[in-house]
């Protein structure tokens, strides 16, 4: 198989994630839950990954940043915690379900939102001149996506830090597209709450993700229970990370985060990002080959993930997810993709889109089996019913 859907979860991981995993795999034990050493050696890797987090994200003190099982729950978190039932809160319409459905949920208790809308064009960019506009007396918080999952656009941190130090607002971020390929200091962009997941391009395990929270911002936990400490108390413990981390958490997810992490530093995240875009360079040239075919996102391939997202006017969407799966072997993801705002704007509710998205450990030869296989399906004489 080909796997060009690495937005959703990248699928190879680095062998150096599969080779420890299996040579640790019976040596994880429930951290911080006893003096055997099964245990403390366990509890000595997760703080180690803690730390390791902390300086991928410049974190000044790891234990502001809570282990959770994905982006979602971090996102949870932060807007459940921090965003009041008389608070306005200023968003974007490139937003993942993952940050809209909890912000609807405060909406109900009588929280107001306001949405950062779209340049006019296929493009997709954030129009961040109407920011200034959505500010009110009550504006709390811009909770805002740090890389599009539809078109792999890339939000200008420095313009949303700048605004939100200006009016001093909250600054939260998904991460869920970005973090493992692009630079992310919470210091320099005064980040408050930096969500992120673990299983794409972190090259960890599914169940994996974090948050960040800033020193001086209580999070209220959304579950409660086992702690390892302060067991006759009647509350959870209140400080981070434990006020986030109830019961066991998972271990051996941890463990391909902590390898994973290692892979990126050896690696090297600036040549991560430049085998990524150079895929996204080459397979944006070869698209714009094909005839009908409307193809979404930033022409400038800088401010961009390696996400493509394109429309045929030959055949639905749908339908050409599935035959470039069952006939060509090719992965890709159709459909809406959790961003019902991000479609509506581009005109995309209906039709959805196909989206290829790219990982470091694609190739060029993946690629040209990609647009070979395009331009079968969409030639003159395919029949779209012999799949």
């Amino acid at each position: 198989m080909i796997y060009l859907d690495n937005a959703a979860t990248t699928l190879v991981k680095p062998d150096l994630v599969k080779e420890r995993l299996i040579e640790n795999f019976d040596k994880i034990g429930n951290p911080s839950r006893g003096f055997n050493k099964i245990s403390l050696d366990t509890g000595r890797m997760v703080l180690d990954t803690r730390i390791k987090l902390a300086r991928l994200f410049n974190i000044k003190d790891p234990r502001r940043l809570a282990f959770t099982a994905n982006a979602t729950e971090a996102l949870n978190i932060a807007i459940s915690s921090f965003i009041g039932k008389n608070d306005h809160v200023i968003t974007s319409l490139i937003e993942h379900n993952s940050v809209l459905r909890p912000l609807y949920l405060k909406e109900k208790e009588g929280a107001e939102l306001s949405f950062v809308g779209l340049k006019e064009g296929k493009e997709g960019i954030l129009d961040y001149e109407m920011i200034e506009g959505l500010v009110r007396k009550n504006t709390k918080a811009l909770v805002i996506s740090h890389a599009s999952n539809v078109t792999g656009n890339i939000t200008d941190l420095s313009i949303v830090s700048d605004f939100c130090k200006k009016h001093g607002l909250l600054l939260i971020v998904d991460a869920a597209q970005s973090a493992g390929l692009i630079d992310i200091d919470v210091e320099k962009y005064g980040i408050d709450v930096l969500c992120f997941t673990g299983h794409k391009a972190l090259y960890g395990l599914t169940g994996t993700g974090g948050i960040y929270i800033k020193e001086g911002l209580n999070p209220r936990a959304i579950k409660v229970g086992g702690s390892g400490i302060n067991s006759f108390d009647k509350d959870h413990p209140q400080a981070m990370p434990d006020a986030l981390e109830a019961g066991t958490i998972n271990a051996y997810g941890i463990l391909s985060l902590n390898a994973s992490l290692d892979f990126l530093n050896q690696t090297g995240l600036s040549n991560i990002r430049k085998k990524e875009k150079d895929l996204l360079t080459y397979f944006d040239k070869s698209l714009r080959e094909i005839p009908n075919l409307t193809i979404y996102g930033d022409k400038d391939l800088d401010k961009r993930v390696g996400i493509l997202a394109i429309n045929p006017s030959k055949i639905s969407a749908n339908d050409l997810a599935q035959i470039l799966a069952e006939k060509y072997h090719i992965a890709t993801r159709a459909g809406a993709h959790c961003a019902p705002l991000c479609h509506n704007a581009l005109g995309t509710e209906e039709a959805g889109l196909v989206r290829f998205s790219l990982s470091y450990f694609n190739s060029k030869e993946e690629i040209d089996e990609a647009i070979k296989a395009l331009k079968e399906i969409l030639g003159d004489d395919y029949d779209s019913n012999n799949i």
